[in-house]
């Protein structure tokens, strides 16, 4: 398993104000990702500043409180996935994932309860 990125992903109900604030900061937003979970959509914005440092902010209106998770991507989803179970990483969601054209997803948390977002950016799409 290789990690390709690993960066804060911030999920809020008001992503506007997230994203202005880190624009305040010296980030640019570099693409709009936008899924539904099967129960609600999103809209998840991933920002970068002058020294690649990356954030993502997700708007999903029905968050409370905000949350910041660790967004793990990867080269190979279920190679991960099978990877973090085994070292007791339990799905939210049951292992459902979220797949877009370009994604694949799933929220996961450590045994000592950090939530990561298990992610793999799929390249070749239409």
């Amino acid at each position: 398993m290789k990690i390709t990125s690993f960066n804060p992903l911030i999920v809020t109900k008001d992503g506007e104000a997230a994203i202005a604030l880190f624009e305040e900061l010296g980030f640019e937003r570099r693409h709009n990702l936008q899924a539904n979970t099967g129960k609600t959509d999103f809209n998840s914005v991933r920002m970068a500043d002058a020294n690649g440092h990356h954030v993502d902010i997700a708007n999903l209106s029905t968050v409370q409180p905000a949350l910041t998770l660790i967004r793990m991507n990867v080269d190979d989803f279920d190679e991960a996935y099978a990877f973090l179970t085994e070292h007791g990483f339990k799905s939210t969601r049951g292992g459902q994932t979220v797949d877009t054209k370009s994604n694949k997803s799933c929220m996961m948390v450590s045994p000592s309860g950090y939530a990561f977002d298990l992610c793999q950016h799929i390249k070749d799409h239409d």
